[in-house]
């Protein structure tokens, strides 16, 4: 059974392990603000870690209620820290000032799971098709229809000869800088990324 000490130890040394990230990323403008809390700071680093993540994943993961997290990212964003932006259902969240727009739009569709399988399975094999993108991720035919489509809209796919990356260069590294905070199955493309990018002047 566990206690609710034992919860609120396990939200501190959670808060601590990113604030210390928070206090040290360049864009962490509110240290003397003189709050107890190392909520700001945790969200912060967390941010920094997660760019693209959306408000009940930081709030999950950060062990923090939902008035809490509110609270703090309202000033944050009004502190010009962090940035949002409406992605469907979600807000996502960014360091302020450091993502392009299409930056954004990328880590928005690299933190769902699926269109990123996609992402990831056409950089390391262009030339696949919808059936084996639908075998290789064990979704549906409609399934990767749906986020082609999607992903077309944002501009991150095109569709005139099969299914290809839009920016593959700039998606890559985004997927690399940021392996850590997306699955296994990224963590292993960034292995790979040596032979997956391509030098074409």
């Amino acid at each position: 059974m566990t206690r609710e000490g034992d919860v609120d130890e396990d939200k501190r040394a959670t808060l601590r392990r990113f604030a210390a990230l928070g206090a040290a990323s360049p864009f962490a403008r509110f240290g003397d603000s003189g709050s107890e809390s190392d909520a700001p700071d945790a969200i912060a680093g967390y941010v920094s870690a997660h760019p693209g993540t959306h408000f009940s994943k930081l709030r999950d993961d950060l062990k923090l209620g939902t008035g809490e997290a509110q609270h703090h990212l309202h000033r944050l964003e009004n502190e010009a820290v962090v940035t949002s932006q409406k992605d469907g259902d979600y807000r996502r969240y960014f360091p302020a000032d450091q993502f392009s727009e299409f930056e954004q739009v990328a880590l928005g569709y690299l933190r769902r799971s699926t269109a990123r399988g996609m992402l990831v399975t056409l950089l390391r094999r262009p030339d696949v098709t919808a059936s084996e993108l639908a075998s290789e991720l064990d979704v549906s035919r409609p399934t990767v229809s749906n986020y082609a489509a999607d992903l077309e809209s944002a501009g991150l796919l095109s569709r005139e000869n099969g299914y290809a990356v839009t920016e593959p260069e700039t998606v890559l590294t985004l997927l690399i800088r940021y392996a850590d905070s997306f699955g296994d199955d990224v963590a292993a493309l960034a292995g790979e990324a040596d032979s997956l990018l391509r030098y074409d002047p």
